[in-house]
């Protein structure tokens, strides 16, 4: 766990930490990405995931925040459902959040990926980038 004395957040990879009401509360409110999801379906994805990190309000201990990772356990790992509830943002709670997952855990060596629409600048601050000629991507299907 790491506790940022400034800022009075903890951001932790305890699983047993994540508030699945905070995540289902976002993901199906406020996110941009993949709302067609149903409560099941992100409850066994942050279950199941390679590892989670938290971002918890040290004072009264709720989530605020948090990501969700899945991997090979080897070389890659994919980075999904980041967020920070609107209330909380502005407070650089994403860059330790991208801190402890990408650069502080496991999977620090790995080649990580993500997809995003918004937030290029940021990612860019923990090494991500366009991908490279070696990339494909197939797109989803109409889930609608």
């Amino acid at each position: 766990m790491t506790i940022d004395q400034d800022s009075n957040y903890q951001v932790d990879d305890d699983s047993s930490r994540i508030d699945v009401d905070v995540v289902w509360d976002f993901l199906s409110t406020e996110a941009y990405w993949n709302t067609w999801r149903s409560r099941h379906d992100v409850e066994r994805q942050w279950r199941e995931a390679w590892r989670v990190v938290g971002v918890y309000d040290g004072a009264s201990g709720a989530m605020v925040g948090g990501a969700r990772a899945i991997s090979d356990g080897v070389s890659d790992a994919y980075l999904g459902d980041m967020f920070v509830i609107p209330d909380h943002r502005g407070r650089g709670l994403s860059k330790q959040l991208l801190r402890v997952m990408v650069e502080e855990g496991p999977g620090r060596d790995f080649r990580w990926m993500l997809v995003t629409s918004d937030a290029h600048g940021l990612y860019a601050q923990f090494g991500f980038g366009p991908p490279d000629e070696r990339v494909m991507i197939r797109p989803p299907r109409n889930r609608h």
